[in-house]
């Protein structure tokens, strides 16, 4: 079995160093943070059948870099249309695609995007898609949020998640006690 050989990228963000993959033709296969290395590296492991995958340094600012930087900085709709390519299961793929249509500066529960999979019943199937998204911020699993409101579940840290939510322009209300819940 031969190497998956794909390139890493590295740029600064306010809320962390963010690590970019992609592959030849330049599609987007990860995307994680610099302290959470290690579990990017595991999902690009686990949804390209356990093949081992060499990560070359790319010295040359790639198109998608470009568009991630500008998205960190204010242009929200820079990364809608990068090409991704994912290898999870075909209801993950589901989970994914459709939460690629959730416009900057809003959110869904985990219970609404599982009615808009016709799969009303699947809330805690599409939770474990979303933790196994490994492509996150262009594959927004940060605007996916509790029934109530409240910030839940994001691989890469609540506040990771309260900080992407914010840049988006999304209004967050502090619950005494109970963390932060979202208003739209």
């Amino acid at each position: 079995m031969s190497d998956l050989v794909l390139r890493l990228e590295r740029f600064p963000t306010a809320c962390g160093t963010v690590l970019i993959v992609t592959d030849d033709q330049e599609t987007l296969r990860a995307v994680d943070w610099q302290d959470h290395e290690p579990r990017m590296r595991w999902l690009l492991k686990l949804h390209n059948g356990n093949a081992p995958v060499r990560l070359q340094p790319r010295s040359l600012d790639s198109g998608v870099c470009l568009a991630l930087q500008r998205y960190f900085s204010g242009d929200l709709r820079a990364i809608d249309e990068l090409r991704v390519r994912t290898e999870g299961t075909e209801f993950q793929r589901q989970v994914w695609a459709t939460l690629r249509t959730i416009p900057a500066g809003t959110t869904v529960s985990y219970g609404q995007l599982a009615a808009r999979l016709r799969r009303p019943n699947a809330v805690r199937a599409v939770g474990t898609a979303n933790g196994a998204n490994p492509i996150p911020i262009v594959i927004p699993c940060h605007r996916v949020i509790g029934a109530d409101g409240s910030l839940t579940g994001y691989g890469s840290g609540l506040e990771r998640k309260r900080w992407l939510l914010e840049h988006e322009g999304v209004r967050l209300l502090a619950r005494p006690g109970r963390g932060r819940s979202v208003i739209n």
